[in-house]
């Protein structure tokens, strides 16, 4: 199975940090954020990979040559520009396949079990299935909303039961090429979350919330956190 790493965002909101540093080459618990990523999916028998850069990507494309771990394949999608998630992907698409993978953003450190989403018998009919976790302090509201069926939506009005305050997207999932694809507003640049949004509202989406360590690593002080989590030997590994 392949594994595509969202990479080729600025990190602007991790300023001063990223002006000379592409965030996934950020530090914490002895490597950068992307290898800690690439580990775990290797730790996981994930072992093909695709990277979208665009970002101080040669950066990116330097640091993963001087990476001695153990993939079978990796193969970087170059972005002239920051394309937002949909349009990375879109980008990507070539170098996908048509399988299932798993798709993971650089800047986010978890001890999900990623093994669970390899393993994830994606139904035919389903585009993707999404790790969803608790609302992080630094929001009141989630991004989606699930039943008790596991079905899952943007609009809690559109599903009976749905839990209020919705739940945050942990930014891990499992999803099939064609979520990208077949996606009606498919151009250029656009963010994911149309592509979710479309596909959700033919019930073809689902999730499973997941309530163990996960971090957001979007500003400075949240990435001074995680440092003085791994430090202590907080978090799970």
């Amino acid at each position: 199975m392949k594994a595509m790493i969202f990479a080729a965002g600025e990190g602007r909101r991790m300023r001063p940090l990223t002006l000379t540093t592409p965030k996934p080459l950020l530090k914490a618990g002895g490597c950068s954020l992307l290898e800690q990523q690439l580990k775990k999916c290797l730790a996981a028998g994930i072992d093909e990979f695709v990277i979208n850069v665009s970002y101080l990507g040669e950066q990116i494309e330097s640091a993963l040559a001087d990476m001695a771990l153990p993939w079978r394949s990796l193969e970087i999608s170059v972005e002239p520009q920051p394309l937002e998630t949909g349009g990375g992907l879109n980008r990507a698409l070539p170098l996908l396949g048509d399988e299932p993978f798993v798709l993971l953003n650089a800047d986010v450190w978890t001890d999900y079990p990623l093994a669970n989403l390899s393993a994830f018998a994606l139904p035919e009919a389903s585009l993707a299935h999404l790790i969803l976790v608790p609302n992080p302090g630094f929001k009141s509201r989630g991004d989606f909303y699930l039943d008790k069926s596991g079905r899952v939506s943007a609009l809690p009005e559109r599903l009976q039961a749905a839990d209020g305050p919705g739940w945050t997207f942990s930014g891990l999932s499992l999803m099939r090429p064609e979520l990208i694809s077949g996606f009606s507003g498919r151009r250029e640049i656009f963010p994911l979350r149309e592509a979710l949004l479309e596909a959700m509202l033919a019930g073809r989406v689902s999730a499973e919330v997941y309530r163990g360590t996960w971090h957001d690593i979007g500003t400075p002080e949240r990435l001074a956190q995680l440092r003085t989590e791994l430090q202590r030997g907080e978090p799970g590994e």
